[in-house]
């Protein structure tokens, strides 16, 4: 197993563009609620020196341990948690941590968490298939890719991966099942969908499906959201990172629809859902990184920036 502080750090991607629009100051108390290498903090740190504060997150204990070399120097400056941010108004409320000035959700996973080769997230793993960010989660992904049915994955598929060929790359699943290692996952995979000189490996969008599926991604994100608007002070800043369609769609559905005061058919008169703005949108059009980032960091080139602004209507 890698040590905590092993390999390169990793490089938070938009970090300007997020500090910017975060707009921090002395003394503020900020939320990492994904904190992975702790790239990000350090600069939130940073900016609300000398006496800001940082309630800072992961599921992945690992992620954790690195952060915590990384972020040190800050001393009781940082509280870190490990924790899935679908319990951040549990977690923000047991430390105490009121007011929240800002929240970040980087939604990516760290580039070693992705080359490790022992959870099984890459390509190459001959490790068992796993990929959960916490060893605490009851189902891996070695349960959904050797016990569900062929209709059930190709869901999965389709849904978490918006993969085209789903069903097809189902029944191939099935049929040379028991799938012990990554690499023999990607391996029935690309038995479906040859490389032919593909720049992204096919089996990219069957991993990122069996991963979120594992992990519950997309539910946990839709409950934390209507959290952070809870949790943050009136004039406090959420800013979202995500990096495929589905995570994109929906921080910009959620966003959109907590900075309207009617959520009714538009067809209906009068209004009767009795809804108000919590948020004004700060990010009309999403946030991508530079030309000159991604030249220099080509991971972070599907990274979407989106913010928001508390109102203030949740009692806060």
């Amino acid at each position: 197993m890698n040590s905590p502080g092993a390999n390169t750090t990793h490089q938070p991607a938009l970090l300007s563009e997020v500090t910017e629009i975060l707009s921090l100051k002395a003394g503020d108390r900020c939320v990492d609620a994904t904190v992975g290498d702790g790239g990000h903090a350090v600069a939130l740190l940073e900016a609300t020196a000398p006496n800001g504060t940082l309630l800072a997150f992961d599921a992945d204990p690992q992620a954790l341990a690195r952060a915590a070399l990384r972020l040190e120097p800050f001393g009781d400056r940082v509280t870190l948690v490990n924790e899935n941010f679908a319990n951040i108004e549990d977690v923000v409320e047991a430390q105490r941590f009121h007011p929240v000035s800002s929240v970040l959700m980087d939604l990516g996973l760290s580039s070693w968490q992705l080359e490790s080769g022992e959870r099984g997230f890459s390509f190459r793993d001959v490790a068992p298939l796993d990929m959960r960010l916490g060893p605490t989660q009851a189902v891996t992904a070695s349960e959904i890719v050797n016990t569900f049915s062929q209709v059930e994955l190709a869901r999965v598929l389709s849904e978490f991966g918006e993969e085209p060929r789903a069903r097809r790359i189902a029944q191939s699943i099935v049929r040379r099942r028991p799938i012990e290692t990554a690499q023999q996952l990607a391996s029935v995979v690309e038995a479906v969908i040859p490389r032919r000189g593909r720049r992204i490996h096919p089996a990219t969008r069957t991993f990122m499906a069996i991963r979120i599926a594992v992990n519950r991604e997309l539910e946990n994100l839709e409950s934390a959201l209507h959290q952070v608007v809870r949790v943050l002070a009136r004039g406090g800043r959420l800013a979202v990172i995500a990096y495929h369609s589905l995570e994109d769609r929906i921080v910009k559905r959620f966003m959109g629809r907590e900075s309207k005061d009617c959520v009714c058919p538009p067809q209906q008169i009068p209004c009767t859902c009795g809804h108000k703005a919590t948020v004004k949108v700060l990010t009309r059009r999403i946030v991508r990184p530079s030309d000159e980032e991604i030249k220099g960091n080509p991971r972070v080139r599907s990274a979407r920036l989106r913010a928001c602004e508390a109102l203030g209507v949740s009692g806060n």
